[in-house]
């Protein structure tokens, strides 16, 4: 990273620290002041006492959703790699209609925390609070290792950090930063910070597309001429096949996009994000006030990704970060020096810390409420004990990331991300959906779809190469890798399907699917928002 290193040298590291250190005490007295009115009850803690409008929400949704791995890997990846890198970086633009037309209202209206909360209200309560409840932090905690590593990656990058020591300071500062600020405002203090990083997400982003477009005129033609140009692949860099060449890579772009376009529906921290407005109209309103913010960003990332193709060179984008991951902060610098890299720096921190805030929240609630108060307890634990042990939940969940993040730091882990998304649609999503919509879909189907999605997508991620057989996986030195695709969901999501199906039909305690009135009665209608028990 040799112009961020000579950038540290000259002291332009300092003001990232300066702005970025300003920026998290600013949001920390917010937090603080956040809570004071409100009563140490669950629902403030979890949900924020279900007050936000459509508009906050749907800021706060994106804002938890949009990683730095779409603030700064997407970018990269377009710039590295052309038309494929758009091809991929547009499926969260589906993604999101299936959670606005499919899931938000529906799933609203028969929730009260958590998804297992949803399930349960006409599944038997103990077996699919602990299913929903292991999954979710399985996927919580592969998202946070993610976005953790990725914090010491973007610090050593821009402070110009030499050590494995420095590094991982950097990485513990932010996550016990994450761990303070969910402790001590639950909801309310990660909805603040995921607005405030929203609100600066896309402000950046417009400022540097309308730098770039700027630099070349104002002219979208000019852009791309000047991306084809300096390239290195001319004309082919707008055609199909760089980065997906072959038979095999162009069924495994399939298969991660399908994993992504269904998983964005089911990610718990986003549904969890969806019971904080009062009604199933707010919560289909918040998901479409989010998902037309990401389409937003995406056209940012697009042309920011060009730009910097056009303006820097993909070889020097490529001889900076392999993993094209330097490319925003490359156009940054060269668009607006040292200013406008302390700027997009700093946003790019503050991302990490609200996507890690929501994730540390989801997978803690899912610890105390569906695993402690529903499972061993049996829906007996008080709130007082409850809250107590989702208090505790945060501090053990961030614990565990940052222990994690820190082992796998010079691992390469980028199939931690596809991976949650899989087992989000593997696991989550079928039983979501049967459970909103299938008259006979019983509790061992649902038993069979979260469970068996997990091992599926676990299983198969661990004997694909991105685990083994090649220089670029986790562990290159071996070769254990019989599945040859980097991302399981084409072959896991049908199976957790098909498992949901079966386990239903095959369900001899519940002959013909669990009592569905109530829950019908719920999607159609809207009502009975925050009334569910565990």
């Amino acid at each position: 990273m040799n112009s961020f290193l000579a950038l540290s040298d000259s002291g332009g590291a300092f003001p990232v620290l300066a702005v970025f250190g300003l920026t998290v005490v600013c949001t920390l007295f917010l937090a603080i002041g956040s809570i004071l009115p409100e009563k140490n009850e669950l629902s403030g803690f979890y949900l924020g006492q279900r007050r936000l409008t459509s508009a906050v929400n749907g800021l706060a949704i994106f804002g938890s959703y949009m990683s730095a791995a779409g603030m700064l890997g997407n970018p990269g990846l377009i710039a590295l790699t052309g038309y494929d890198g758009i091809a991929y970086v547009l499926a969260p633009m589906v993604a999101w209609s299936v959670l606005v037309l499919v899931v938000a209202e529906p799933y609203h209206s028969t929730t009260r925390f958590t998804i297992g909360d949803s399930l349960a209200l006409r599944l038997r309560a103990r077996p699919v609070h602990l299913a929903a409840g292991i999954t979710s932090v399985v996927v919580c905690l592969l998202y946070l290792t993610a976005q953790l590593v990725g914090a010491g990656a973007l610090a050593a990058t821009v402070l110009g950090i030499d050590g494995d020591g420095a590094t991982r300071f950097v990485v513990a500062s932010l996550g016990l930063l994450m761990v303070l600020y969910v402790i001590i405002g639950g909801m309310r203090a990660a909805t603040l910070i995921q607005v405030i990083k929203a609100v600066l997400l896309l402000a950046t982003g417009l400022f540097v597309v309308l730098a770039t477009l700027s630099a070349v005129g104002w002219n979208p033609a000019r852009l791309l001429n000047a991306a084809v140009a300096n390239s290195g692949f001319g004309h082919p860099f707008l055609d199909p096949g760089i980065r997906f060449h072959d038979r095999t890579n162009k069924i495994d772009s399939i298969s991660l996009q399908l994993a992504f376009v269904l998983g964005a529906a089911a990610l718990p921290h986003v549904l969890m994000r969806i019971g904080t407005v009062n009604s199933g109209r707010r919560a289909r309103k918040s998901a479409a006030w989010a998902a037309g913010l990401v389409i937003v960003f995406t056209v940012f990332e697009m042309l920011t990704g060009l730009g910097a193709a056009a303006l820097i060179g993909t070889k020097t984008v490529k001889d900076d970060a392999a993993s094209g991951n330097t490319a925003v902060l490359l156009l940054s610098e060269h668009l607006g020096g040292s200013l406008l890299l302390t700027l997009v720096s700093c946003v790019a921190f503050i991302t990490i810390v609200a996507v890690a805030g929501a994730l540390t929240l989801t997978a803690a609630a899912s610890l105390a409420h569906d695993v402690y108060g529903a499972t061993i307890m049996r829906g007996r634990a008080s709130e007082k004990s409850e809250l107590f042990v989702a208090r505790l939940g945060v501090g053990l969940i961030g614990v565990a990331g940052i222990a994690l993040s820190m082992l796998a730091q010079h691992l390469n882990i980028a199939f931690l991300v596809s991976l949650a998304f899989a087992i989000a649609a593997s696991a989550l999503l079928p039983s979501l959906l049967f459970n909103l919509w299938w008259k006979r879909f019983t509790t061992r189907g649902a038993i069979w779809s979260m469970y068996g999605g997990l091992l599926v997508a676990v299983l198969l991620t661990t004997l694909s190469p991105a685990i083994s057989g090649n220089p670029t996986a986790l562990l290159p030195d071996m070769d254990f890798a019989l599945f040859p695709l980097r991302n399981p969901g084409l072959i896991s999501i049908p199976v957790g399907f098909a498992l949901a199906w079966a386990g239903s039909v095959l369900d001899h305690r519940q002959r013909g699917g669990a009592d569905y009135t109530e829950t019908e009665v719920r999607v159609l209608t809207g009502t009975g928002t925050g009334s569910v028990g565990s």
